[in-house]
């Protein structure tokens, strides 16, 4: 029996749907099926209850659930045994946000010239559990996040980027509308490997009375800009950031008409955790490189 295993567990019964635990967990529906079935086959029983259009946890998923919180309990307390003395702080976020937290850490040490401030890659599910059990004290996310105990602060709002082959019949609009894009394929990876920008787009979508047309989903390992060059008749979305580093030839990148594709950048810590002067300080550092020109 693996951690792992419990958690996905966890998350199914508390949210009484695979596809909803799988958006938590930020894994594929097919992950978290996996992993459940192996607990069930270890355990002997049936956890849940599946029907075409219900999840219930059997008696015995039932029981589980209070031994799983209490595991994912102890892993918090036993990796919060290795917290880092007082001026030393670890932040962690994504390559994309390199420069942004290289930027904020020179900062703080002009101000804290006592502070060790790591910069840690991790995923963004990987990110949220680091600083639940301890380990990282800060994350920097797209996004938000809901959950009890930690403490959200929004640093800037970042507009999505419109990317077209220069052959698209939008390509010559200096802002399309969202109105514009929605007659034409939205051209993503499948929802399970970029939840984020497809509930971004979704929302913009349905807020505005619109629907969302999708082209062929891109394979993991390729790219949805390369990828329009493949389908000139489609769009897609990008981060600002990525669009920066993204060869040009053959595209033409955009800002929606309305900034109506935006979404947070936020910094994540434990709520239950004082903050110190040097987590205070990063915070505010990290927002002062907030990306200033056309795709901020």
């Amino acid at each position: 029996m693996e951690l792992r295993q419990l958690k996905y567990f966890l998350a199914v019964g508390e949210e009484l749907s695979f596809s909803r635990a799988a958006e938590r967990c930020y894994v594929s529906q097919s992950a978290i099926s996996l992993q459940i079935a192996k607990l069930e086959r270890e355990m002997g029983e049936a956890l849940f209850e599946r029907t075409s259009r219900t999840v219930r946890l059997t008696v015995v998923g039932a029981q589980l659930v209070s031994i799983a919180r209490h595991m994912m309990e102890l892993e918090q307390t036993a990796l919060a045994l290795t917290a880092r003395r007082r001026n030393q702080l670890r932040l962690t976020g994504n390559m994309t946000f390199a420069a942004n937290a290289i930027a904020a850490i020179v900062a703080v040490r002009e101000r804290h010239p006592e502070a060790e401030i790591d910069f840690v890659l991790k995923r963004f599910a990987e990110q949220i559990e680091a600083v639940t059990s301890g380990d990282c004290q800060v994350a920097l996310i797209r996004g938000s996040v809901e959950r009890s105990g930690l403490h959200v602060t929004e640093l800037w709002t970042e507009d999505l980027v419109v990317v077209l082959a220069d052959g698209h019949p939008l390509a010559s609009e200096d802002n399309p509308s969202l109105e514009q894009l929605a007659a034409y394929p939205l051209l993503l990876p499948k929802r399970s490997e970029q939840i984020l920008l497809h509930r971004v787009i979704e929302g913009a979508m349905k807020r505005s009375g619109l629907r969302l047309a999708f082209g062929p989903p891109v394979a993991p390992d390729h790219t949805a800009s390369a990828e329009l060059l493949n389908h000139p008749e489609c769009w897609s979305i990008i981060y600002a950031s990525t669009a920066e580093s993204t060869p040009k030839t053959g595209l033409v990148f955009r800002t929606e008409a309305q900034h109506r594709l935006q979404l947070p950048v936020s910094a994540v810590v434990d709520a239950s955790s004082p903050a110190t002067d040097i987590q205070r300080d990063l915070i505010d550092a990290l927002a002062a490189t907030a990306p200033q020109g056309i795709w901020s």
